[in-house]
């Protein structure tokens, strides 16, 4: 996954961009920009990466990134493979500058709590299920209003998504970037994650392929996620392990050796600790 920083044109220039997009989230590149993003999946699932936080994602996903923290969503490949239909996906994008609606609105008193959202939003904010429900027609139908009407109507969403209770953090720490300094190493190194997941992956595999010691290796991958290796590889594998007991009818001892486990005990104990309950709990609470 190449870490790049996306302004276009068409986008940079404009104080919001709106738009719907209707087919799969493959994104190779963990990506940022200069303008904040809300973004509301109302159709398909996946995983997503905001700053260091690895996460399954649902119908009803919305979330707000900050400017310049990195992010990517991407669908899994049995989604877009068994989805064959029109308009098996739908997210909703909506781009837009800290002055869309004129230079220091949101210093004004009466904005304060859009200003307190919008600088959280460094970290990512996901909301909650009742909340981006109740926002659903208003997000969907946003991309057939005027530029004039989308700019009122964003500006009423963050109001309700500021005063609501049903929002989480979601980066552990400030992930921002402003400069492509070891964007490239951290490109192979994701991509390399991404594509390799299920298989057995050792620091000294990982390490070769950012071509660097393990020592070397650990202090970077650290630095640049906030997480270790170990940690981040967990948690990819727990993530897409979620997403299979969801969808699929597998044992649990099966989805264990598919995302790269040769152990069901060390499986168990990482399920439980990334997400909290059993594999089997988990489950049985879908």
């Amino acid at each position: 996954m190449k870490l790049v920083l996306k302004n276009p044109e068409d986008v940079g220039n404009q104080r919001v961009n709106i738009c719907k997009k209707e087919i799969p989230c493959l994104d190779s590149s963990w990506h940022y920009h200069a303008q904040y993003e809300l973004l509301y999946i109302s159709q398909s699932n996946g995983i997503r990466f905001v700053g260091d936080s690895v996460c399954q994602f649902f119908p009803g996903d919305l979330v707000l990134v900050g400017p310049y923290l990195p992010h990517l969503w991407r669908n899994d490949v049995s989604f877009y493979k068994e989805n064959h239909g029109e308009n098996q996906v739908k997210t909703i994008i909506m781009k837009f500058t800290d002055d869309f609606m004129g230079n220091g609105t949101f210093k004004n008193p009466e904005f304060s709590e859009i200003e307190k959202l919008l600088d959280l939003s460094k970290y990512g904010v996901c909301f909650g299920q009742q909340i981006s429900g109740e926002l659903h027609d208003e997000l969907v139908r946003i991309t057939d209003l005027s530029p004039a009407m989308q700019s009122i109507k964003l500006l009423e969403i963050l109001h309700r998504l500021s005063v609501t209770k049903e929002k989480k953090v979601l980066s552990s720490s400030d992930m921002r970037q402003y400069t492509t300094e070891n964007a490239q190493r951290l490109d192979t190194v994701l991509k390399y994650i991404s594509d390799n997941y299920a298989s057995y992956i050792t620091l000294e595999d990982i390490a070769d392929v950012a071509c660097m010691t393990t020592n070397s290796f650990c202090r970077f991958f650290k630095k640049m996620t906030n997480k270790s290796f170990t940690q981040f590889l967990n948690e990819v594998r727990i993530r897409n392990a979620s997403r299979l007991l969801v969808e699929d009818e597998m044992f649990v001892s099966e989805v264990c050796y598919t995302v790269g486990y040769k152990s069901i005990t060390n499986f168990n104990n990482q399920f439980k600790q990334i997400m909290g309950c059993t594999p089997k709990q988990f489950r049985s609470s879908v």
